[in-house]
């Protein structure tokens, strides 16, 4: 068997999407679920061949490239421009080109032509003979002894990208003989705009020049009003997983033989902190530099600055909070000592550390330091208190509830102008009655159902009918509980019944403008602060972060002051983190617990393989409906409303956008509900392919960029294709009257950090779009955007198809196919959804292959039309020539 059979995979035939393309009044496989499931499972496989062998080609090209440039047997192919190696390049700004190439023959001998060129991408590339026909391939042309063959490529794409062209010339001496000589030539054409080649090279800077990194107030100077009264210990690691080996079995077989339970539950969930806590020490302890210099901060004198390399995707977000202990090389100005630093901000390049006035007053510009990063243990120390709390606040008909001391006989009050919602009005009347009580009462659903509407209302519902109850109501992030806290004071609850809790070193100018005058910003130092106990169990509502609840547990809030918890986006937090407003101000009897979230959504971002395994991937939300029988569906009868409720009624998007995520992860059970007038709004814009169809899918060919010493992707192609898509959406609101563009209105998703700097970076200097009011187009990663919504959403995707000349070139999409990840992304817009990517290589993708066919049978499908398999066979077939002639 040849080196190709051992590599190639079966072929399977060919689907044609022109052939399964329909439209209004056209029958047959639309209403035919069996046969479109056949045909997404045999595109996706498709898909995954097609890579396969593009990989494959890849492998045998870089093997056997030497012999297939040269000169050989006095025949030359040249080109303009000049061919480097086997690859002829060219940076177009415009749609079409030309490259000619000239083919002679220097010898004594006739020789007979054959040129085989590639189809990879259809419509992009033409060839044209000497006599201007057009041909896709040149058969036996006679070639005399000292004559010049010229031919032509015409390069020509509508849309920015990546485009190959494999072209090879096949030699014979005698037209009737097996035998052959080759010459190959790649030629590779990068379509860009302008603003590629002037602005990109200098992203980093710009984008310095205009951030402004936020300070925390300096150790010692933050008024901590609020004294300890239950001690936080530190919860030390002992020795045994210290220094843990994967030979270590002993440790972890009680993890693998029995599952969580209330006897068992601090001990195991204390061993899954330390994993975790030892993973994040791993992890941090690679940054450590023996050599840096550092700089103070253009902008801020108070903040050093030094450079980091290597920084992953998730990173800049991991380290920023953590310490840093700096040794001086230099010992002429800093005494012999260790000095402190605390992570104020930190992105993929720099790191910014705020130290005490000691180090500032002694600190030059260039001085060189050897750092050791050391992770910040309060959030790991908080979930272990939770952990350890649980027994001592006899929580277990919380944690494992059975139902049996909840009240059966709750009066449900009447809610005037809910009844249009039946679900959501049903579990607002148990969380106020508190009929769940002491089991936690669950509202789930799919996006966009209303989940935090209904907290709200049911908060609004408590302040109204209990004057003496207290809510606490929290979320796993500042940007959840931020949204979670504007909309308590949307439902006209007055300012001075609610206060919003921060920590003290959240950025002050992240506060938003309506909160900051019911928080803990103090107005004469604009900084935050922390009030005594007294001050904070005068308010009916606090709002606060998970975890910040446990400065509220560490500062002796009592157990049954709270009559009420809630926690939004409860599917995102690790249950050691739920549990820490639970364990220390939640009492059984007289405190309902309220969950609410979707599991189908982004869950607890946990760094150990080993503890994510072993549970702490998992919420408590999503366990509880897991393992529970409570929250359990009955097959007649369904949830159980006295403990649980899912709504189903989606009142945020187009029935085209909610189609494909209703259809993988909600059953088909999710109902559109949006007004109409919101999500249609789009319908009739100029650029929809299809009118009344507000979803896209715009095929790209790009290709995945890495900036030097940098790890995060980026895609220069889809950038620009946004930024089109972008000014068609002004233009389409200006015709509407619209001249400033409010909050909520354009968000842009894409899942890696450099590509969020890229499309920054594109739209603060495209001279159009500079223009216009950018100050509320949120552009981020799918993480910042989960529990919100936005008219219109775009989303960059930058994972591409590998290139055909790139050396030891691994394909995958990595967390772009992460189904959770898609699902939040797929699920912000209302009225108009764009997805840029490329389709060659999401396709791979069960789900993505899923979606970018229903766009396509949809007529929502716009871009690169994508090669056939046999295109991907033939180039196969030619480069195995090469192979058989070394064998």
């Amino acid at each position: 068997m040849s080196r190709l059979q051992q590599q190639r995979k079966s072929q399977m035939i060919p689907v044609e999407w022109s052939v399964q393309k329909t439209g209004p009044g056209t029958s047959g496989y639309m209403n035919d679920q069996q046969n479109t499931f056949a045909i997404e499972a045999q595109m996706a496989q498709e898909a995954r061949q097609k890579i396969q062998a593009r990989l494959t080609v890849a492998t045998l090209f870089q093997q056997y490239r030497a012999r297939l440039i040269s000169r050989r047997n006095y025949i030359t192919v040249t080109s303009d421009p000049a061919s480097v190696e086997e690859k002829i390049c060219l940076t177009v700004s415009e749609n079409k080109k030309v490259v000619p190439l000239t083919v002679k023959n220097s010898g004594a001998n006739t020789v007979y032509l054959t040129l085989w060129v590639s189809d990879l991408v259809k419509k992009i590339f033409t060839v044209s003979d000497c006599h201007g026909y057009f041909n896709k391939t040149i058969k036996k042309h006679t070639l005399q002894p000292g004559e010049a063959y010229k031919i032509r490529v015409h390069f020509n794409a509508e849309h920015p990208g990546f485009y190959e062209q494999l072209l090879v010339f096949k030699f014979k001496t005698d037209p009737l003989s097996s035998d052959m000589f080759e010459i190959m030539r790649l030629l590779e054409v990068m379509h860009q705009t302008s603003f590629n080649e002037e602005v990109l090279p200098t992203v980093t800077n710009s984008l310095r020049t205009l951030q402004t990194v936020e300070q925390a107030p300096p150790a010692g100077v933050v008024l901590m009003w609020l004294k300890t009264e239950v001690p936080l210990k530190k919860y030390p690691m002992a020795d045994n997983i210290k220094y843990l080996s994967k030979s270590d079995t002993n440790l972890f077989m009680d993890l693998e033989m029995r599952s969580l339970n209330w006897t068992n539950y601090s001990q195991r969930f204390h061993l899954l902190l330390h994993l975790e806590e030892l993973q994040l020490r791993t992890d941090i302890e690679k940054y450590n530099q023996d050599d840096v210099v550092m700089f103070r901060h253009k902008n801020n004198a108070d903040l050093i600055v030094f450079p980091i390399a290597g920084v992953s995707y998730n990173s800049p977000a991991k380290l920023s909070g953590n310490q840093v202990l700096v040794t001086p090389l230099e010992q002429r100005v800093f005494r012999n000592k260790v000095y402190k630093g605390w992570i104020q901000h930190a992105d993929v390049e720099q790191i910014y550390l705020k130290f005490n006035d000691e180090f500032l007053s002694q600190f030059k510009n260039g001085t060189r330091f050897s750092v050791t990063f050391v992770i910040n243990r309060m959030p790991l120390c908080m979930q272990h208190r939770a952990a350890a709390l649980v027994y001592k606040h006899r929580l277990r008909e919380v944690l494992f509830p059975t139902g049996q001391l909840s009240s059966h006989h709750s009066h449900l009050q009447r809610l005037v102008g809910l009844e249009s919602n039946p679900e959501q009005c049903k579990a607002i009347q148990h969380i106020v009655a508190g009929t769940a009580k002491p089991a936690p009462y669950l509202l789930f659903g799919p996006p966009g159902t209303g989940k935090t509407e209904a907290l709200v209302e049911a908060i609004r519902q408590i302040v109204k009918t209990q004057p003496s109850s207290t809510i606490l109501a929290c979320a796993p992030s500042n940007s959840a509980t931020d949204h979670l806290c504007e909309k308590i004071l949307a439902g006209k609850i007055d300012n001075h019944k609610l206060y919003r809790l921060y920590a003290v070193h959240c950025s002050v100018k992240n506060i938003p403008t309506n909160v900051k005058f019911c928080c803990n910003l103090d107005p004469l130092t604009n900084m935050l602060i922390v009030p005594p106990k007294e001050e904070l169990v005068k308010y009916k509502i606090i709002v606060t972060t998970l975890l910040n609840a446990g400065r509220l547990v560490t500062g002796g809030i009592p157990p049954g002051h709270y009559t009420y918890i809630f926690v939004d986006e409860a599917g995102q937090a690790a249950e050691t983190e739920c549990i820490i407003p639970i364990a220390g101000l939640l009492k059984p009897d007289t405190c309902q617990l309220v969950l609410a979230g979707d599991p189908k959504q982004l869950g607890p971002i946990i760094t150990s393989r080993m503890a994510k395994k072993h549970g702490m991937g998992v919420s408590l939300l999503e366990r509880l409906m897991r393992d529970i029988d409570l929250y359990k569906s009955h097959e007649e009868y369904g949830f159980n409303s006295r403990f649980v409720t899912k709504l189903l009624r989606n009142y945020r998007s187009h029935r085209a956008i909610l189609t494909i995520p209703n259809e993988l992860f909600y059953k088909g059970e999710l109902l559109p509900h949006a007004p109409k007038k919101k999500c249609n709004s789009y319908c009739k814009w100029n650029r929809l392919p299809k009118e009344g169809f507000p979803l896209i899918f715009h095929g790209v060919a790009g290709i995945n960029e890495r900036d030097a010493n940098n790890p995060s992707l980026y895609n220069v192609a889809e950038v620009e294709v946004l930024k089109e898509y972008l000014k068609s959406i002004f233009d389409h609101l200006h015709k509407k009257g619209v001249t400033k563009i409010q909050s909520g209105e354009i968000g842009i998703i894409t899942p890696y950090r450099k590509q969020v700097e890229k499309i920054q970076t594109a739209l603060q200097m495209d001279k159009d779009l500079r223009k216009e009011d950018l100050e509320n187009i949120e552009v981020g990663s799918v993480e910042q955007f989960q529990g919100k919504e936005f008219n219109v959403i775009l989303v960059s995707t930058v994972r591409s198809n590998p290139k055909l000349s790139a050396q030891k070139e691994r394909f995958t999409l990595g967390f772009v196919s992460n189904e959770k990840r898609f699902n939040v992304a797929m699920t912000r817009a209302q009225a108009l959804l764009i997805v840029v990517g490329d389709p060659r290589a999401l396709k791979t993708d069960n789900i993505w292959n899923k979606f970018i066919y229903y766009c396509f049978r949809n007529g929502a499908y716009r871009g690169i039309t994508v090669s056939d398999v046999e295109e991907e066979e033939n180039a196969l077939t030619t480069i195995h020539s090469w192979a058989l002639c070394e064998e």
